[in-house]
């Protein structure tokens, strides 16, 4: 097992030159790999970085890059306009499609006594490790992993094991893994490497994936203060080592300790990263440790045009709503339709305040009858881009109008949270 690559710190800013130095180093000590699959994340995940990364990688194996995978689990297939953006140079052919529901092997199980352990007895299932068939019987000498550690909603700290498990996972893997985060607790679960979610996937793979030549390439990113992205750290790596000495510098970038609980706070989603609610949310998961009891939470939500990437999910969040945990439970209990698809109803369970706080959507594409259904309240997008120009705004406390608010320009980037609710 190899570190081949750590480097970062809170105040670390490495350069496009200085990321591709380093990755060709690491590429360097491998030696030589003549078939290479490159797994990145999709346009949701574009601050991490792994675009530029996966460029790098293009450019040091040439025609030895055989496929890019891009990590979708249940996302919508990106659009080409949206591969050449954010892998610009990156020639399109080398660019498959994963389909969560189709193009998967089960290469073992957990069994459902430990299941049952990591739920605190709540779950009884086993956990079924499924993966793309291009990881399990590709044929490749290298698979890269790439992708970016920051704090998340169902596996605590995202990437590592959850890139391959989940990203490029099956169906059954994915719901039982996202409905044992729901029930074991989100606010448990965010911002801790060590947790009952990511111990399944990590068991998984040391069970299931050592035989397979995976490196990992994870990125830590952080704000600048005059604005954009910085990436404050690059490790690369075979084990689980780099993951947690990313996870500890994710905590100290992205992980924000708020003064004040947040009364009233304003979240932007880039249209170009966020068109569903199902990504969009994670205005919802990264600021409700924030947010005072009675708070309201407005999402500013120009791209936002369905609620799931996925047609039966879009369409069981429709019928089912965003209203609670015990609502959700009850209905999983009632409806086989959502029973068997867990991972939508740890979704609904997620993005719920449960009736702690208000959620004011303002989305792009989605009427005020189809957000009211769902269980959330409306706003108008154009007035409400009118009162909170972000444009206007500075990351955290501001007034506007005389009231005070809190803004995010992009919830992935971080989490939020204070002391009372940790």
């Amino acid at each position: 097992m190899s570190l081949y690559c750590s480097i970062g710190s809170p105040d670390t800013d490495l350069p496009q030159q200085q990321l591709q130095e380093l990755l060709r180093e690491s590429l360097a000590t491998l030696g030589a790999r003549n078939t290479v699959l490159a797994v990145p994340p999709d346009q949701s995940r574009e601050h991490s970085q792994a675009g530029l990364l996966t460029r790098f990688v293009w450019e040091y194996y040439g025609d030895k890059l055989k496929v890019v995978l891009p990590a979708i689990g249940t996302h919508t297939p990106m659009r080409p306009d949206q591969l050449s953006h954010m892998f610009a140079g990156v020639p399109q052919e080398l660019f498959k499609v994963h389909n969560w529901r189709t193009d998967i092997e089960t290469l073992g199980e957990l069994p459902a006594e430990f299941i049952r352990e990591q739920s605190e007895g709540k779950l009884n299932y086993s956990w079924p490790a499924q993966v793309n068939k291009l990881i399990s019987r590709g044929g490749f000498d290298l698979i890269l992993s790439i992708g970016q550690v920051v704090p998340h909603e169902v596996i605590g700290m995202a990437n590592y094991t959850k890139n391959i498990l989940i990203g490029t996972g099956g169906r059954e893997g994915i719901n039982r893994s996202h409905y044992l985060g729901a029930v074991y607790g989100m606010e448990r679960i965010m911002g801790r490497a060590e947790n009952p979610v990511r111990t399944v996937l990590n068991r998984a793979a040391d069970k299931f994936l050592r035989h397979l030549p995976i490196v990992y390439v994870l990125t830590v990113v952080g704000r600048r203060a005059s604005g954009g992205v910085a990436v404050r750290g690059l490790y690369i790596g075979d084990d689980v080592e780099c993951f947690l000495k990313a996870a500890e510098l994710s905590l100290k970038v992205n992980f924000e300790i708020v003064e004040e609980q947040m009364h009233k706070a304003v979240v932007y989603l880039d249209p170009g990263e966020f068109h569903s609610t199902w990504i969009g949310n994670k205005a919802v998961y990264r600021t409700r440790m924030a947010l005072a009891d009675g708070a309201e939470l407005i999402i500013l939500a120009p791209g936002v045009r369905e609620f799931g990437e996925d047609k039966v999910i879009d369409a069981l969040i429709r019928k089912y709503g965003y209203h609670g945990t015990p609502y959700t439970l009850k209905a999983v209990n009632e409806n086989p339709e959502l029973a068997n698809d867990l991972g939508a109803a740890a979704h609904l369970i997620h993005a719920s305040s449960e009736g702690r706080f208000k959620i004011t959507w303002c989305p792009g594409h989605l009427t005020q009858k189809e957000i009211e259904s769902a269980g959330y309240a409306y706003g108008d997008l154009d007035a409400m881009l009118k009162r909170y120009n972000p444009q206007n705004l500075h990351h955290g406390p501001n007034q506007v109008g005389g009231e005070n608010i809190f803004f995010i320009a992009n919830p992935g980037l971080g989490l939020w949270a204070h002391r009372s609710r940790l």
